[in-house]
């Protein structure tokens, strides 16, 4: 039997015999999906069925490996149970794939009953809820899985046995006041979410007037003062006329100037704003400073006196030591480099295709360097603590 035979050793032959017969649902074909049917095949289970309802991206490639470029497009459950097959092609293998959602109404009690056992690799708390209750309801134990950054969880669900995934305690969603974002940061994270839920989609996402006025409308119930909701405003207007300047040769240098120059010289006018206690001005940046390395980095909060200019060395004013990409400290002048360069990238992006709104996808290297590089640039501005590129793609809080 090959593989098999070592198996078999190491089960024993009542568990091995159920490896060989017991029908196994796997749940989402992306990076943890393919993860599990890979292994499952491996170990020997003949009858696997899979379910997903998305198809190959781009951005997948570089963690789902069982999909190459030319499956871009395809549907992530027919690939990959082609692909995972030959992992253990001698085995009498069956895996069937289905291009579905979980959650049709063909997918009921009745069919989730023939699986002996149900693999969760799922990317969303409502389907995730969905196979829970009809785990439950027929009495299928479930394996229930998930990864928030770089860390990973995996719980079993056994009816009338353990809790079931509705009965865990989730973490709550940390928000932040709208005003604390746009206007006065104070911490790394809130550098970070302003470049990735506020800049990135207002340059490259949708133009959305209603989510504008519903942001307001937050501010106004966060109890934020009238002259800064007023600030809020214009501020929209103003990014509907900047997006589209992208596309210039110089459009990356006139939104850095809007937003790292005007708009901070603009919130430093409004002097009842620094009045409240612990808020700290920022420094507004000069572009043409940065580049020849005139510009001296503003000190950050921990410091008493100011750091010296760092053009060669972190935004800090210290010298990265690590050689790895995501882990280097960036110096302001190479956080500047890098917003421009991704600034041009994503925009020949969006004029190559404009009938596809970009979204922020920590896999995708052009929109993390847009985030890694604003959130710098303005934590920077602030007086704060930069990030690295790994410390931002894990999800920093």
């Amino acid at each position: 039997m090959g593989r098999l035979s070592h198996t078999q050793a190491l089960l024993g032959p009542e568990v091995f015999k159920l490896v060989r017969t017991t029908p196994i649902l796997v749940v989402g074909a992306g990076g943890i999906g393919s993860e599990l049917l890979k292994n499952l095949v491996l170990v020997g289970f003949t009858n696997i069925e899979i379910i997903d309802l998305d198809t190959i991206d781009l951005s997948n490639l570089n963690r789902q490996f069982l999909f190459r470029k030319p499956d871009i497009s395809k549907p992530k459950a027919i690939v990959a149970a082609a692909t995972a097959h030959h992992f253990n092609p001698s085995s009498g293998i069956n895996i069937h794939p289905r291009h579905g959602n979980v959650k049709e109404s063909v997918n009921d009690i009745e069919w989730i009953s023939k699986f002996g056992l149900v693999l969760n690799a799922l990317d969303n708390a409502d389907a995730r809820r969905h196979v829970n209750k009809l785990c439950q309801a027929a009495d299928v134990p479930l394996v229930e899985s998930g990864t928030s950054g770089f860390l990973g969880q995996v719980k079993a669900h056994v009816h009338n046995t353990t809790e079931c995934y509705e009965c865990m305690p989730k973490p709550t969603v940390k928000s932040f006041p709208v005003c604390t974002i746009r206007s006065t940061p104070s911490e790394p994270i809130h550098c970070i979410v302003w470049s990735k839920s506020y800049l990135f989609p207002k340059l490259f996402g949708t133009d959305d007037e209603e989510g504008d006025k519903a942001e307001l409308d937050k501010a106004k119930a966060d109890g934020e003062n009238a002259e800064e909701i007023e600030e809020l405003k214009k501020e929209a207007a103003a990014f509907r006329e900047v997006r589209t300047l992208l596309g210039a040769e110089d459009g990356p240098e006139r939104v850095f100037r809007k937003v790292f120059n005007e708009d901070i010289n603009r919130l430093l006018a409004m002097e009842d704003m620094w009045k409240k206690e612990g808020r700290v001005k920022p420094v507004a940046l000069d572009y043409d400073g940065i580049l020849d390395g005139t510009f001296p980095t503003p000190p950050t909060r921990a410091s008493t006196q100011p750091a010296p200019a760092a053009a060669n060395g972190s935004a800090n004013g210290t010298t990265s030591k690590s050689t790895l990409k995501d882990q280097k400290e960036l110096s302001l002048k190479e956080n500047l480099e890098l917003f421009i360069d991704s600034s041009r990238r994503l925009s020949a992006r969006a004029i190559a295709h404009p009938d596809i709104v970009l979204e922020f996808d920590k896999d995708d290297d052009d929109t993390l360097d847009f985030v890694l590089a604003v959130a710098n640039l303005r934590a920077t501005a602030y007086g704060i603590p930069t990030k690295t590129r790994f410390e931002v793609k894990g999800g920093y809080h």
